[in-house]
């Protein structure tokens, strides 16, 4: 489907008699031009056109291309050219009224991209990019474990506080039933005490 060609800015591939017209192509190359080839294949393989599919392909094959051909770093690719030609045009008729023949134009196409390196500045601004990205999320990671590790500790604090205060007042309790059992003894005998000894003086006086 596609052919390897050598081209001064970069590698070429064709897809030749695709059954669409260029001008819908020409639509979802403009979305692809200039990306780096990572990017290209997701914007393509989430397009809802039928002309992503084969584009798509013309990618890949660039890439393989650049890849096992010329050696290239796929992380170091980018689009650098895309662009669809018209192809040959299939006439077909269908049956009108009146004797007449309806003309039906069924157009091709022919799809070309071209894949390049990056230039050496693109490249150190990427790679710049990567680790910063690379930073923030370890830095994110970190931040979200020191969070996790925090609710952890304040959820088991009130758990140890309230485990404490219970143990306390299972200690406690046995004490303050023994004084409240204790405490109505001691104020009840002296008043018997004083009412037998009021009764037998009040007999001795009879």
């Amino acid at each position: 489907m596609a052919t390897k060609t050598e081209d001064r800015n970069g590698t070429l591939a064709k897809a030749r008699g695709i059954r669409m017209s260029a001008s819908k192509a020409r639509i979802v190359l403009d979305l692809i031009r200039g990306k780096h080839v990572t990017e290209a294949a997701h914007i393509l393989e989430f397009s809802e056109r039928l002309a992503a599919e084969p584009i798509l392909k013309v990618l890949r094959s660039a890439i393989a291309n650049a890849v096992h051909n010329d050696e290239l770093n796929e992380d170091e690719l980018y689009v650098s050219e895309c662009y669809a030609d018209g192809g040959p045009t299939l006439k077909r008729f269908r049956p009108r009224a009146r004797g007449r023949a309806g003309r039906i134009q069924k157009k091709t196409c022919h799809i070309t991209v071209v894949v390049a390196r990056l230039s050496e500045e693109d490249l150190e601004a990427k790679r710049a990019h990567e680790e910063r990205q690379a930073e923030k999320s370890s830095a994110t990671s970190k931040k979200s474990d020191a969070a996790t590790r925090r609710k952890r500790v304040a959820k088991s604090k009130p758990k140890s506080d309230d485990a404490v205060a219970e143990k306390e007042a299972v200690e406690n309790e046995p004490q303050d039933a023994v004084e409240a059992e204790e405490s109505p003894v001691d104020e009840v005998v002296p008043d018997d005490a004083a009412e037998d000894a009021a009764e037998a003086t009040s007999e001795e006086e009879e």
